[in-house]
């Protein structure tokens, strides 16, 4: 099965658009944050302590924009509230921005988008330099496997046949005669042998008696070697003389090259290699069947029967995902409507995401669970998959947990005085997270937080809600 193939132009095209308006909507947040901060007041800036990760925690995923534009606005909001004056100029207080605490439920979610396509796809097409004399399909046809897609010309196949054929019986007829000649060679030398070896065994016991002389005895013996020699020169295989080796090698050449035509003859008739739909027809007839525009094949046969999806998960989101995982599958042609999805395959190495970004992604493919969906191959449809999920947590928003060397904190705002609350890092979602308090009972329903706490407002500093979180 062909899992892998060159994806349209259009989904090409696609992907391009969409990963400049990814950088794009960058820069443009570049650009907002740095008019936010410019709200800081003067003298009040702090320097940013590096964030130094645990050993064995795992690399925080990067924040989505909206993620990035409410944080920076609860910074830039808190920034701005500065101090206020109280009773004249004896005595200031700052002003925060302030949000309530509350429980429920809150999942971190993955959502990736891809292309459709079906489970089984094949790309069909043809050696053969020869012209298209017939198409049987057309796109949307569906197809039984080995039915017949298209008639390519096999005139100059069936000459190549009959010369291959010819060369073919040629070379057995060669080789027939020559074991003939040999068989019968082999014959005739085994007799020469028979025959000199009588009469040199009858000479030499005439030479032993002195009725003949030393020449004859030496005479008869050389006719002896020389029939045994002769006799050496044939191939023995079984006890039977064969032709020569060089007779059987083109034989073997000939059969080679008739058998090659035959397949090339029965490649005229191209047929599906699979059941399943034809979703391209890129030949015409009259075009040569092996030179299609852009290397494109006959057709693309797909099993339709069952999609699924082609998506590209970051490599700071993998390690959450798994093989038999749920999805929930949407997309534009549902018209608001979901199907349901599961994770069945995820590729043991990653790859360059590209578009001069230095993150990878890692190949996966979610298979679509419901066949009679309105889902069709070759659009693109979003996942959403539930990484993780807490449910009757404390939920604050991200921007309001403050993170020092000592640890996790919320700031609670209580008749007008500020309490450090320590907490722990729960389920986090886009804009959300789960903070679970160190001391139980310290967190209560609706209890006020700093929106945007800084390092600056300590335990017990007077401040002012200004009530923009409520």
């Amino acid at each position: 099965m062909e899992e892998n193939r060159t994806l349209p132009d259009s989904q090409e095209r696609e992907e391009i658009e969409e990963e400049k308006r990814l950088l794009e909507e960058e820069r443009q947040f570049e650009e907002e944050l740095a008019q936010l901060m410019k709200a800081e007041p003067a003298g009040k800036k702090k320097k940013k302590k590096a964030k130094k990760e645990k050993d064995g925690k795992k690399e925080r995923k990067p924040w989505s924009r909206r993620r990035k534009i409410l944080t920076a606005a609860a910074v830039a909001v808190a920034a701005v509230g500065g101090f206020m004056t109280l009773g004249g100029e004896k005595e200031q207080v700052v002003m925060v921005s302030t949000t309530p605490v509350g429980k429920g439920t809150i999942q971190e979610e993955l959502t990736i988008s891809g292309p459709v396509s079906g489970t089984d796809s094949v790309d069909v097409v043809s050696n053969l330099h020869a012209e298209v004399a017939d198409i049987k399909v057309k796109e949307g046809d569906h197809v039984e496997k080995g039915q017949l897609l298209a008639v390519i010309d096999d005139s100059d196949v069936r000459k190549e046949l009959d010369m291959a054929q010819n060369s073919y019986d040629l070379a057995v007829s060669t080789y027939n005669e020559q074991q003939i000649l040999a068989e019968n060679g082999y014959a005739r030398a085994l007799q020469e042998q028979e025959a000199a070896q009588r009469e040199y065994d009858r000479t030499n016991v005439l030479y032993r008696s002195g009725s003949v002389s030393q020449l004859e005895w030496e005479t008869a013996g050389d006719k002896l070697k020389e029939a045994q020699r002769q006799v050496r020169t044939f191939t023995i295989k079984d006890g039977k003389a064969v032709a020569n080796e060089s007779y059987a090698l083109q034989v073997k050449n000939a059969e080679f090259e008739l058998e090659k035509k035959k397949e090339q003859l029965l490649d005229t008739q191209v047929v599906s290699p699979i059941s399943g739909t034809v979703v391209r027809v890129n030949i015409k007839v009259g075009r040569f069947a092996d030179k299609l525009e852009d290397d494109k094949p006959m057709f693309i046969i797909e099993n339709l029967d069952v999609l699924e999806m082609k998506v590209s998960v970051s490599e700071y989101s993998i390690g959450n995902i798994q093989v038999g995982q749920e999805a929930v599958i949407s997309a534009d042609i549902l018209n608001g409507e979901t199907v349901a999805g599961q994770v069945t395959a995820i590729s043991p190495t990653g790859e360059e995401k590209g578009g001069g970004s230095t993150e990878r992604v890692i190949p996966t493919t979610i298979q679509i669970m419901e066949n009679n969906s309105r889902l069709i191959a070759g659009i693109t449809a979003r996942a959403r998959i539930i990484l993780d999920e807490a449910e009757d947590a404390w939920i604050v928003p991200i921007s309001s947990v403050l993170e020092t060397e000592e640890g996790n904190f919320v700031l609670a705002v209580e008749q007008g005085v500020i309490r450090r609350i320590p907490v722990e890092k729960g389920v986090e979602s886009d804009i959300q997270i789960q903070v679970i308090p160190v001391e139980e009972g310290s967190l209560t329903e609706e209890m006020m937080i700093v929106a945007a706490p800084h390092e600056g407002l300590t335990e017990g500093l007077k401040v002012v809600e200004n009530g923009a979180g409520r």
